[in-house]
């Protein structure tokens, strides 16, 4: 993955949360009612799904970034592989 693409664990959640504070606002009426358990207990709900996504979605991306370095190797490693056959 290239460095300046945004990943995927950080757009869905950024996203999420945009959704939730439109939410919020559309639900206002609640707050104003005096329903406060309800409407800060949707907006707690809503924040722990989006961070469990977020966490979930950076270890599956780590997963997969760690699959194909084992996969295809780094230059890195391919560099001082001919390093040590050189030395021989």
């Amino acid at each position: 993955m290239s460095k300046s693409k945004i990943k995927r664990s950080v757009i869905f959640p950024i996203i999420l949360l945009a959704y939730l504070a439109a939410m919020a606002w559309v639900g206002r009426d609640r707050l104003e009612r005096g329903e406060y358990l309800y409407y800060f207990g949707i907006i707690g709900i809503g924040l722990i799904i989006i961070v469990l996504l977020y966490f979930s979605l950076r270890k599956k991306e780590q997963l997969q970034q760690r699959r194909e370095q084992e996969q295809y190797g780094t230059y890195e490693e391919e560099n001082n592989d001919q390093q040590e056959e050189e030395k021989k």
